[in-house]
Protein backbone atom coordinates (compact mmCIF):
# COMPACT_ATOMS: atom_id res chain seq x y z
CA UNK A 1 0.00 0.00 0.00
CA UNK A 2 1.25 3.56 -0.74
CA UNK A 3 2.33 5.58 2.33
CA UNK A 4 3.31 9.11 2.60
CA UNK A 5 6.57 9.95 2.91
CA UNK A 6 8.42 9.46 6.06
CA UNK A 7 8.77 6.12 6.59
CA UNK A 8 12.61 5.95 6.82
CA UNK A 9 12.96 8.32 9.28
CA UNK A 10 11.61 6.11 12.13
CA UNK A 11 13.38 2.89 10.75
CA UNK A 12 16.10 0.99 11.02
CA UNK A 13 18.64 -0.08 8.34
CA UNK A 14 16.81 -2.27 6.11
CA UNK A 15 18.93 -5.46 3.54
CA UNK A 16 20.62 -3.55 0.02
CA UNK A 17 18.02 -6.02 -1.78
CA UNK A 18 15.01 -7.96 -0.99
CA UNK A 19 14.06 -11.50 -2.96
CA UNK A 20 10.51 -10.93 -4.67
CA UNK A 21 9.40 -13.93 -7.21
CA UNK A 22 13.16 -15.19 -7.23
CA UNK A 23 14.54 -12.16 -8.31
CA UNK A 24 16.64 -9.71 -6.20
CA UNK A 25 15.04 -6.33 -5.85
CA UNK A 26 17.02 -3.26 -4.87
CA UNK A 27 17.76 0.46 -5.73
CA UNK A 28 17.80 1.08 -9.26
CA UNK A 29 15.64 -2.03 -9.93
CA UNK A 30 12.31 -0.98 -12.50
CA UNK A 31 8.84 -3.55 -11.40
CA UNK A 32 5.71 -3.12 -11.82
CA UNK A 33 2.80 -1.87 -8.88
CA UNK A 34 0.75 -4.15 -7.89
CA UNK A 35 -1.19 -2.68 -4.68
CA UNK A 36 -2.85 -4.92 -2.44
CA UNK A 37 -6.65 -4.96 -1.72
CA UNK A 38 -7.72 -2.43 0.74
CA UNK A 39 -5.80 0.51 -0.56
CA UNK A 40 -6.20 4.22 -0.64
CA UNK A 41 -6.79 6.57 -4.12
CA UNK A 42 -3.33 6.60 -4.46
CA UNK A 43 -3.16 2.81 -5.03
CA UNK A 44 -5.50 3.04 -7.24
CA UNK A 45 -4.24 5.95 -9.34
CA UNK A 46 -0.59 3.95 -9.78
CA UNK A 47 -1.90 0.19 -10.21
CA UNK A 48 0.10 -1.23 -13.05
CA UNK A 49 2.42 1.13 -13.45
CA UNK A 50 5.61 0.87 -14.00
CA UNK A 51 8.51 2.28 -11.37
CA UNK A 52 12.02 2.72 -9.89
CA UNK A 53 12.68 1.30 -6.67
CA UNK A 54 14.30 3.97 -4.91
CA UNK A 55 15.36 2.64 -1.69
CA UNK A 56 14.46 -0.09 1.00
CA UNK A 57 13.48 0.44 3.99
CA UNK A 58 12.53 -1.28 7.60
CA UNK A 59 10.23 0.14 10.46
CA UNK A 60 10.48 0.02 13.90
CA UNK A 61 8.33 -3.76 13.38
CA UNK A 62 10.80 -5.32 10.86
CA UNK A 63 7.99 -4.20 8.35
CA UNK A 64 10.37 -3.71 4.99
CA UNK A 65 8.71 -1.53 2.27
CA UNK A 66 10.27 -0.37 -1.32
CA UNK A 67 10.40 3.26 -1.69
CA UNK A 68 9.81 3.91 -5.54
CA UNK A 69 9.37 6.67 -8.12
CA UNK A 70 6.57 5.84 -10.94
CA UNK A 71 8.23 6.84 -14.17
CA UNK A 72 5.26 8.89 -16.02
CA UNK A 73 5.18 11.48 -13.08
CA UNK A 74 5.45 14.12 -14.19
CA UNK A 75 6.72 15.52 -10.69
CA UNK A 76 9.14 12.14 -10.68
CA UNK A 77 12.32 14.42 -9.97
CA UNK A 78 10.72 16.04 -6.81
CA UNK A 79 10.15 11.57 -5.59
CA UNK A 80 14.15 11.68 -6.34
CA UNK A 81 14.26 14.25 -4.19
CA UNK A 82 12.66 12.51 -1.34
CA UNK A 83 9.76 15.39 -1.33
CA UNK A 84 6.38 13.74 -0.18
CA UNK A 85 3.07 12.96 -2.86
CA UNK A 86 5.93 11.60 -5.55
CA UNK A 87 7.25 8.75 -3.85
CA UNK A 88 5.33 5.93 -2.35
CA UNK A 89 5.86 2.34 -0.49
CA UNK A 90 5.07 -0.55 -1.30
CA UNK A 91 5.69 -4.03 0.41
CA UNK A 92 7.61 -6.24 -2.02
CA UNK A 93 4.49 -8.60 -2.22
CA UNK A 94 2.92 -5.81 -4.24
CA UNK A 95 5.48 -5.32 -6.93
CA UNK A 96 6.40 -7.06 -10.12
CA UNK A 97 10.10 -6.95 -10.97
CA UNK A 98 10.39 -6.24 -14.51
CA UNK A 99 12.15 -8.35 -16.77
CA UNK A 100 15.48 -7.18 -18.69
CA UNK A 101 19.23 -5.58 -17.29
CA UNK A 102 16.86 -3.03 -14.96
CA UNK A 103 15.39 -5.78 -13.14
CA UNK A 104 17.60 -6.37 -10.90
CA UNK A 105 19.80 -3.45 -8.74
CA UNK A 106 23.57 -2.63 -9.80
CA UNK A 107 26.30 -4.38 -8.58
CA UNK A 108 27.95 -1.57 -7.41
CA UNK A 109 26.22 1.69 -6.55
CA UNK A 110 27.90 5.05 -5.84
CA UNK A 111 26.60 8.17 -4.66
CA UNK A 112 28.04 11.42 -5.94
CA UNK A 113 27.28 14.04 -3.37
CA UNK A 114 27.25 17.93 -4.51
CA UNK A 115 27.84 19.88 -0.94
CA UNK A 116 27.48 23.56 -0.60
CA UNK A 117 25.37 26.98 -0.63
CA UNK A 118 25.07 28.32 -3.76
CA UNK A 119 24.49 31.96 -2.47
CA UNK A 120 28.10 32.18 -0.98
CA UNK A 121 30.04 31.96 -4.27
CA UNK A 122 32.09 29.68 -4.28
CA UNK A 123 30.92 27.66 -1.67
CA UNK A 124 28.09 26.73 -4.50
CA UNK A 125 31.14 24.69 -6.80
CA UNK A 126 30.12 21.48 -5.69
CA UNK A 127 26.06 22.02 -6.50
CA UNK A 128 27.29 23.42 -10.33
CA UNK A 129 29.14 19.97 -10.51
CA UNK A 130 26.24 18.11 -9.70
CA UNK A 131 23.88 19.87 -11.70
CA UNK A 132 26.40 19.81 -15.03
CA UNK A 133 26.80 15.95 -13.96
CA UNK A 134 23.20 15.29 -14.09
CA UNK A 135 23.84 16.07 -18.09
CA UNK A 136 26.19 13.13 -18.62
CA UNK A 137 25.37 9.59 -18.78
CA UNK A 138 27.04 7.81 -16.07
CA UNK A 139 27.21 4.21 -15.22
CA UNK A 140 24.44 2.19 -14.41
CA UNK A 141 24.72 2.32 -10.09
CA UNK A 142 26.03 5.70 -9.97
CA UNK A 143 24.12 8.64 -8.57
CA UNK A 144 23.99 12.08 -8.83
CA UNK A 145 22.61 13.98 -6.04
CA UNK A 146 22.13 18.03 -5.09
CA UNK A 147 22.28 18.04 -1.59
CA UNK A 148 23.47 21.76 -1.06
CA UNK A 149 23.24 22.31 2.98
CA UNK A 150 20.73 19.47 3.45
CA UNK A 151 22.98 17.71 6.14
CA UNK A 152 20.41 15.38 7.65
CA UNK A 153 19.15 14.49 4.19
CA UNK A 154 22.92 13.00 3.51
CA UNK A 155 23.05 11.37 6.45
CA UNK A 156 20.27 9.13 5.80
CA UNK A 157 20.63 8.65 2.29
CA UNK A 158 24.65 7.11 3.37
CA UNK A 159 23.02 4.33 5.03
CA UNK A 160 21.13 3.26 1.89
CA UNK A 161 23.46 0.38 0.72
CA UNK A 162 25.76 2.50 -1.23
CA UNK A 163 29.78 1.03 -1.61
CA UNK A 164 30.70 4.42 -2.11
CA UNK A 165 30.49 7.68 -1.75
CA UNK A 166 31.89 11.05 -3.43
CA UNK A 167 31.16 14.47 -1.81
CA UNK A 168 31.82 17.51 -4.27
CA UNK A 169 32.74 20.46 -2.24
CA UNK A 170 35.18 23.99 -2.08
CA UNK A 171 37.43 22.96 0.33
CA UNK A 172 40.05 25.36 1.43
CA UNK A 173 43.66 23.18 1.19
CA UNK A 174 46.12 25.83 0.68
CA UNK A 175 46.30 25.63 -3.06
CA UNK A 176 46.32 28.12 -5.74
CA UNK A 177 42.50 29.02 -6.52
CA UNK A 178 40.72 26.52 -8.73
CA UNK A 179 43.01 23.76 -7.88
CA UNK A 180 41.27 20.29 -7.64
CA UNK A 181 41.98 17.70 -5.55
CA UNK A 182 41.05 14.12 -4.60
CA UNK A 183 41.44 13.48 -0.69
CA UNK A 184 39.89 10.36 1.24
CA UNK A 185 38.58 12.17 5.00
CA UNK A 186 39.49 10.44 7.97
CA UNK A 187 36.26 8.80 9.84
CA UNK A 188 35.57 10.67 13.21
CA UNK A 189 33.42 8.35 15.56
CA UNK A 190 32.93 11.04 18.17
CA UNK A 191 29.59 12.45 19.14
CA UNK A 192 28.87 15.30 16.72
CA UNK A 193 25.75 17.73 15.70
CA UNK A 194 25.09 19.41 12.73
CA UNK A 195 24.49 23.04 12.22
CA UNK A 196 20.94 23.35 10.36
CA UNK A 197 22.05 26.18 8.22
CA UNK A 198 25.45 24.43 6.60
CA UNK A 199 26.82 21.33 5.83
CA UNK A 200 30.35 19.90 6.96
CA UNK A 201 31.08 17.00 4.95
CA UNK A 202 33.05 15.04 7.91
CA UNK A 203 30.61 15.64 10.18
CA UNK A 204 27.96 14.38 8.22
CA UNK A 205 30.50 11.00 7.74
CA UNK A 206 30.91 10.88 11.62
CA UNK A 207 26.80 11.44 12.38
CA UNK A 208 25.57 8.63 9.66
CA UNK A 209 28.49 6.72 11.07
CA UNK A 210 26.85 6.97 14.46
CA UNK A 211 23.42 5.89 12.94
CA UNK A 212 24.26 2.73 11.23
CA UNK A 213 26.57 1.72 8.45
CA UNK A 214 28.32 3.82 6.11
CA UNK A 215 29.87 3.26 2.41
CA UNK A 216 33.05 1.26 2.38
CA UNK A 217 34.93 4.02 0.90
CA UNK A 218 34.21 7.69 0.92
CA UNK A 219 36.09 10.31 -1.48
CA UNK A 220 36.31 14.01 -1.59
CA UNK A 221 36.79 15.54 -4.93
CA UNK A 222 37.49 19.26 -3.83
CA UNK A 223 38.33 22.37 -5.02
CA UNK A 224 40.55 25.37 -3.67
CA UNK A 225 38.17 28.47 -3.70
CA UNK A 226 38.96 31.97 -4.56
CA UNK A 227 36.20 33.79 -2.18
CA UNK A 228 35.85 32.22 1.05
CA UNK A 229 32.25 33.67 3.10
CA UNK A 230 31.12 32.99 6.26
CA UNK A 231 27.00 33.40 5.66
CA UNK A 232 27.26 36.96 7.99
CA UNK A 233 28.37 39.11 4.63
CA UNK A 234 25.60 41.88 4.18
CA UNK A 235 25.08 40.95 0.59
CA UNK A 236 24.93 37.39 -1.01
CA UNK A 237 26.98 35.83 -3.99
CA UNK A 238 25.03 33.73 -6.36
CA UNK A 239 28.23 33.58 -8.53
CA UNK A 240 31.38 31.25 -8.64
CA UNK A 241 34.54 33.65 -9.03
CA UNK A 242 36.75 32.88 -12.28
CA UNK A 243 39.53 30.61 -11.31
CA UNK A 244 37.01 28.31 -9.18
CA UNK A 245 34.38 28.83 -12.45
CA UNK A 246 36.83 27.50 -14.63
CA UNK A 247 37.52 24.47 -12.86
CA UNK A 248 34.18 22.88 -13.30
CA UNK A 249 34.63 21.05 -16.36
CA UNK A 250 37.68 19.64 -15.16
CA UNK A 251 36.25 18.98 -11.55
CA UNK A 252 33.36 16.74 -13.60
CA UNK A 253 35.60 14.90 -15.97
CA UNK A 254 38.03 14.09 -12.24
CA UNK A 255 34.49 12.97 -10.98
CA UNK A 256 34.48 10.37 -13.91
CA UNK A 257 37.57 9.21 -13.28
CA UNK A 258 36.90 8.50 -10.03
CA UNK A 259 34.23 6.76 -10.35
CA UNK A 260 35.85 4.38 -12.52
CA UNK A 261 38.48 4.15 -10.47
CA UNK A 262 36.72 3.69 -6.96
CA UNK A 263 37.37 0.18 -5.75
CA UNK A 264 41.27 1.33 -6.49
CA UNK A 265 43.43 2.94 -3.97
CA UNK A 266 43.63 7.39 -4.33
CA UNK A 267 46.36 8.99 -3.86
CA UNK A 268 45.75 12.78 -2.47
CA UNK A 269 46.16 13.85 -6.31
CA UNK A 270 46.18 17.41 -7.04
CA UNK A 271 45.77 18.93 -10.60
CA UNK A 272 44.84 22.48 -11.46
CA UNK A 273 42.42 22.50 -14.60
Amino acid sequence: MAAMDGFERIGGRAPRSVEVAGVAVGRGSRVVLRPGPGGDVFDQAIAGRTAVVDGIHEDLEGNVQLAVTVDDDPGRDLGERRQPGHRFFFAPAEVEPLAGEHATPPARRVLVAGIGNVFLADDGFGVEVARRLGEHELPRGVEVSDFGIRGMDLVYALGEGYDAAVFVDAVPHGEPPGTLFVIEPELDRSRVTLDAHGMDPVKVLALAAQLGDVPERVLVVGCEPAVRMTGDEEELVGELSEPVRLAVDGAVELVESVVELIEEPIDGEERSP
